[in-house]
């Protein structure tokens, strides 16, 4: 009770925020009962009309500014839940800054010392008072080390932990109001969208967490001409403070410094895709805040990413699901589209293949006669996720946070490049990535793999079956005679018991074994 109080407390002042920018109207999107509108009407106010010349998702994204740090970070995460809010509105959330006031030097001071117990200077030779960049989590300050490495430091605000889990629980009441008074709100899960929020959050809130995003993905491009992460040091890294290599290079986005380094935009363009393409194909594992403030062109014109606090994964079939996706919508093949969605277990099984693979027709049929640099495949993902809710398809955050992602990321390249060919850049990923697991060989490859690990529980199972074959010969057999079964403990009856199913099923799985490896060898010969 006393957490619906207080909860209910701080949606009170929430609702005259969003009134007050005239932003009430996700309400309308929940199709609550009339009884639960009124009142969450009449608890925020009068709407204002003073932003009416601005875009609903604008409006949305102002208020959640003043409402502060988790409230960005909140509006942030929405923006990848088109279906949750529409197209237009997430588009409008995907560009909140994420901007507030610096805190003080004395601060940043106290946190260092307090994460190191050292003293600063025995740590860095300088530090600048001033940051370079202030968020809502952290800010940044530029250093250089006592070995003479240029440094950028990443410090916590104080107190932003207790301040967002206050925040999350009450986005977690909101969440569970929500599935209680619209059930048909469950298939789009919105405790889960906070769960992923509150995920996304955790791993920001620790910056080891961070430093080893950005050391894994640093892997992945270790001698990358087109691409590069700065180094961690990990010497000057905790949980509240990150020391990251300092980059050199120009904002991706301001155009002109560019052209005046003799930089090619094109190049640029292409070589940001490719790196992107990489990331999700090569190595499910990618960069999911690619806006222009996180990316800058060396004078070599190799792109340059920081702030890692927000990676997204993709598993193998998520990698099948969307890289057959693409290839049918290439292709015009709608049926395809939609059965790969079944095969996914994305779709329920009592659902129509034929009807969905219309859907997908309506969403494909109007860009194929279209330039291909025409066609943004972040949109058209954006519209296939939209038709789900005819389906009863579940909501799959990971390929919303790719759909997010693609769109940023498709934006920046046609800035740079309005020519920008995203199939183009594509089609040599997909093509490889198919072939290599979806083709003959990959087959081969997986029933090779199977049989190793089959193999390798033979071992095992024949030492068991010389244990028991000792303790029945210890035992005298005493099995096969009746006279003296009743000379068996209670141990030795369960062993012996036990050994006769095992026995009695070890034949036939050391036959299945060698039948599957027989046939992974002719296959690699033939």
């Amino acid at each position: 009770m006393f957490r619906t109080i207080k909860n209910l407390y701080r949606l009170i002042g929430i609702m005259r925020t969003l009134a007050r920018y005239d932003a009430v109207f996700p309400l309308e999107k929940l199709d609550l009962p009339d009884w639960a509108v009124r009142g969450l009407s009449f608890l925020a106010g009068r709407a204002s009309k003073k932003y009416a010349d601005h875009r609903p998702g604008e409006r949305l994204a102002m208020a959640l500014q003043e409402q502060g740090p988790s409230f960005i970070k909140f509006g942030q995460s929405l923006s990848t839940r088109s279906d949750l809010i529409g197209e237009e509105v997430a588009q409008d959330l995907a560009g909140l800054r994420d901007r507030l006031p610096p805190f003080s030097i004395e601060d940043a001071r106290k946190t260092i010392e307090s994460e190191f117990e050292q003293p600063l200077e025995a740590l860095y030779a300088t530090f600048d008072t001033e940051p370079v960049a202030a968020a809502s989590i952290a800010q940044v300050h530029f250093a250089t080390t006592t070995t003479g490495e240029e440094v950028a430091v990443k410090i916590l605000r104080p107190g932003i932990e207790e301040a967002f889990q206050r925040d999350l629980d009450l986005y977690y009441w909101v969440a569970e109001v929500i599935e209680t008074l619209q059930p048909g709100f469950r298939r789009l899960r919105p405790v889960e969208v906070v769960r992923t929020f509150q995920e996304s959050v955790d791993l920001e809130m620790d910056l080891r967490l961070e430093a080893a995003a950005a050391s894994e993905l640093s892997d992945g491009f270790e001698h990358d001409p087109d691409f590069g992460v700065p180094l961690i040091d990990w010497n000057l890294t905790q949980r509240r403070v990150m020391t990251i290599e300092r980059i050199h290079g120009i904002s991706i986005a301001d155009h002109e410094a560019l052209e005046a380094a003799g930089l090619d935009k094109d190049k640029l363009a292409s070589n940001l895709l490719v790196a992107f393409l990489k990331q999700v194909f090569r190595d499910g594992f990618f960069h999911a805040d690619l806006h222009p403030g996180n990316l800058f062109a060396s004078e070599e014109g190799r792109i340059l990413a920081v702030d890692f606090g927000i990676m997204g994964r993709l598993n193998r079939q998520t990698r099948q699901f969307v890289a057959e996706l693409l290839l049918a919508f290439v292709t015009g093949n709608w049926k395809r589209a939609a059965e790969i969605h079944f095969e996914a277990g994305y779709v329920p099984r009592n659902k129509s293949v034929d009807v969905f693979a219309q859907a997908c027709r309506s969403i494909g049929e109007p860009l194929m006669g279209r330039a291909a640099n025409e066609i943004s495949i972040g949109r058209l993902l954006a519209q296939l996720f939209q038709i789900t809710e005819t389906f009863s398809m579940q909501t799959q955050p990971q390929l919303l946070l790719l759909q997010k992602t693609l769109v940023v990321v498709e934006g920046v390249c046609r800035d740079l490049s309005p020519e920008t060919n995203f199939f183009e850049a594509a089609r040599p990923f997909l093509t490889e990535w198919v072939r290599e697991n979806l083709g003959p060989e990959a087959r081969i490859k997986d029933a090779v793999v199977e049989t190793a690990a089959a193999a390798r529980r033979i071992p095992q199972i024949l030492d068991r079956a010389e244990q028991a074959t000792e303790f029945l010969n210890a035992a005298g057999f005493a099995m096969q005679n009746g006279d003296h079964a009743d000379k068996l403990s209670p141990q030795q009856h369960r062993h012996t018991n036990g050994f006769s199913a095992r026995r009695r099923g070890m034949p036939s799985m050391i036959v299945i074994v060698m039948l599957i490896a027989v046939i992974a060898i002719l296959l690699l010969r033939g």
